[in-house]
């Protein structure tokens, strides 16, 4: 019997961990300009499981994000809760290059074709915000050569780029 006690604890250590294992909701994004493309690269990284689970909540069904029918939603989802705009307002055309997915992360990459991000651009990221309330995503943000690092979270989904 003090076996399976032991065994028992040690089962009930793991799980208790495993469930608290992930209480910190994040996503990270890089914005700079490539000088040989012309383009302005955005990067994201997201956990894996908080986007399947997100998706899974808004469309009823369960995604694999490793199948190629789950980019097309993945994409409707970025292209709403992700935009940048001129500091005039207007919408600039992000395009969709793809996503890459592993066991953990979900890697998405956007463009803006022929054009460099300026200064006052507006952006908003409100990616994962809408469904977890802890989630905070860094990005950071290359507009004259000097990198700059914002904090997106409930309070402050949108910002001016610096």
């Amino acid at each position: 019997m003090p076996r399976f006690l032991t065994l028992a604890v040690a089962v009930l250590a793991l799980v208790s961990t495993v469930v608290h294992a992930h209480n910190f909701h994040m996503g990270i994004a890089d914005i700079s300009y490539n000088e040989r493309t012309g383009n302005t690269e955005i990067v994201h990284t997201y956990t894996g499981h908080d986007l399947t689970a997100l998706l899974t909540n808004l469309y009823g069904h369960q995604f694999d994000l490793g199948r190629p029918d789950s980019e097309a939603p993945l994409r409707r989802y970025v292209e709403k809760q992700f935009t940048i705009a001129d500091a005039a307002g207007k919408r600039l055309p992000l395009q969709w290059v793809g996503a890459k997915v592993d066991a953990d992360s979900v890697v998405i990459f956007q463009e803006i074709r022929g054009a460099r991000l300026k200064k006052g651009s507006r952006i908003h990221n409100a990616l994962l915000i809408d469904f977890l309330p802890t989630q905070k995503n860094t990005l950071n943000v290359q507009t004259d050569g000097t990198i700059k690092t914002l904090i997106f979270d409930q309070s402050s989904i949108d910002q001016i780029a610096p």
